[in-house]
């Protein structure tokens, strides 16, 4: 028999200022690639600090998704970056910034996405309030390129700002 399903219920958000910088109280460098993706799901690999996982998430968009992730060692996690997806990686810090009665995940991106900045802030059931600090900028769960799984084909740095994409 099969056990219930994994849900992540996440809300994503642009920054609005630098305010939550003061408030954060940890980071973490965080690389990762997908070993596929397609219309149904990815298969990611992220190695954290010292810690590292594979993770397999729906790729619906919007802000609850299916997901199932599982700890790895971490030799066999940047064996799997370099073996299957040498330069098209993802590398941010992560920072945790507590606010209200949740802790905010503010992902400072590098590379070929530097200076593209996302809030991300997981969440117990669909209709949860929460509430919003005044650092948070336009939400963009339901917009797919904030996706990181999209990030590696369609880089932050391509993004045309005279279009309105930055």
């Amino acid at each position: 028999m099969i056990g219930p399903m994994a849900t992540e219920i996440e809300h994503k958000f642009l920054i609005a200022n630098d305010d939550w910088r003061n408030q954060a109280v940890d980071s973490r460098s965080i690389t990762q690639g997908y070993l596929n993706a397609h219309a149904d799901c990815s298969v990611r690999v992220r190695i954290s600090g010292n810690e590292a996982n594979i993770n397999i998430k729906s790729a619906a968009l919007g802000i609850e998704r299916s997901e199932f992730e599982f700890p790895i060692p971490l030799r066999e996690a940047q064996a799997m970056l370099e073996t299957f997806c040498g330069d098209k990686l993802v590398s941010k810090t992560r920072y945790h910034v507590p606010y209200a009665d949740h802790t905010w995940e503010i992902d400072v991106f590098d590379g070929t996405n530097k200076g593209l900045i996302v809030a991300e802030i997981e969440l117990d059931a669909v209709d949860e309030v929460f509430s919003r600090p005044d650092w948070l900028g336009r939400e963009v769960s339901n917009e797919r390129r904030y996706y990181n799984v999209n990030l590696i084909e369609h880089p932050y740095c391509n993004w045309s700002a005279r279009h309105g994409d930055r």
